[in-house]
């Protein structure tokens, strides 16, 4: 007799739990339904467009901070780039390099490509070719030259440092 009342109980305790716990799953379910964030900008009017403004300006703050700070150069040959720049022969030598780049590589019409027949354009792909090849010798000598040049700068502004301390005198 005591074995079925406990039973009983057990199966009422059991039936009042499974209750509570359905019950409980509603109510966290509606919650996180109502939990979700809103969609669309926050504030209306004047309120989105303050916050709009304070973005603005502390966006503007953080370059013109960038800007004062500049971009470092970093290593030892940051000067040589300026001299080699700044240099009239090298000057020169880049427009000569692009005058004749331009003269190498003509005009090229696409418009008779497209209408050619197959030996015309196998003609008109072996002039390509050949130009292509005149501008990569041209190239190459191009690169000779300013490495002559940049050989020559290099030795004009030499740190003649070592024959400094070798010429002073010891004690003084």
């Amino acid at each position: 007799m005591k074995r079925k009342r406990r039973d009983r109980e057990r199966e009422r305790i059991n039936s009042f739990m499974k209750r509570i716990i359905i019950i409980l799953g509603l109510v966290f379910s509606m919650v996180a339904v109502d939990a979700k964030p809103q969609k669309g900008p926050k504030g209306k009017g004047k309120a989105l467009k303050e916050r709009f403004e304070a973005a603005k300006k502390k966006r503007d703050v953080k370059r013109g901070d960038a800007k004062k700070k500049g971009h470092k150069h970093k290593g030892p040959r940051g000067e040589f780039g300026k001299l080699v720049r700044n240099d009239e022969k090298i000057k020169e030598l880049k427009k000569e390099f692009a005058a004749a780049a331009d003269k190498i590589k003509g005009k090229f019409d696409r418009k008779k490509f497209k209408d050619a027949t197959d030996e015309e354009k196998a003609a008109l792909r072996d002039k390509l070719r050949a130009s292509r090849k005149e501008w990569e010798t041209a190239m190459k000598a191009h690169r000779v030259e300013v490495g002559k040049r940049m050989r020559e700068i290099r030795e004009e502004f030499k740190n003649n440092r070592d024959k400094v301390i070798e010429g002073n005198k010891p004690g003084e």
